[in-house]
């Protein structure tokens, strides 16, 4: 069972108001994948005219969230999902839009055989940031953790 996309969409939105700071459309969520945009604005820029370095860490961090709950909605009952670690290259200045493209790196049967194992489930996001004319400006990477909720 997944969520469907307006679900994600708006509980991030209540759970994360950084997200709607931010301006940040849902363009597609799955169980696997998930691709956020952040519209270009002026006040989201840094010193050179492209998107400010935080902007786009939230934004990769936030689709990288959104896959997470839809992948994993069912298990929110019984696990707690947190974000563990995240790094961030930046490969070169976005220029308009940007997205950021997460997709898992488990599938959903082994986290929840870690989870049925009464472990805590381990597994990473890697999203692929791209601006308006789809150059790779940036690759993330988010380890994630579903912790059981009876700990």
């Amino acid at each position: 069972m997944t969520m469907d996309l307006e679900a994600v969409k708006s509980g991030l939105r209540a759970a994360v108001p950084f997200v709607r700071t931010l301006g940040l459309e849902f363009d597609e969520v799955g169980q696997d994948r998930a691709v956020l945009r952040m519209p270009d604005r002026e006040d989201l820029h840094n010193h050179v005219g492209g998107p400010h370095a935080g902007a786009m860490f939230a934004l990769g961090e936030s689709a990288s969230g959104a896959v997470v709950i839809a992948c994993f909605s069912d298990l929110l009952a019984r696990a707690t999902p947190l974000a563990k670690h995240a790094a961030i290259d930046y490969l070169k200045v976005a220029r308009g839009d940007v997205t950021a493209e997460a997709v898992l790196t488990r599938t959903k049967a082994e986290v929840t055989a870690d989870l049925d194992a009464g472990k805590t489930a381990k597994f990473e996001v890697k999203i692929t940031l791209r601006d308006a004319s789809a150059e790779v400006t940036g690759e993330m990477t988010v380890q994630w953790a579903l912790r059981p909720n009876d700990r």
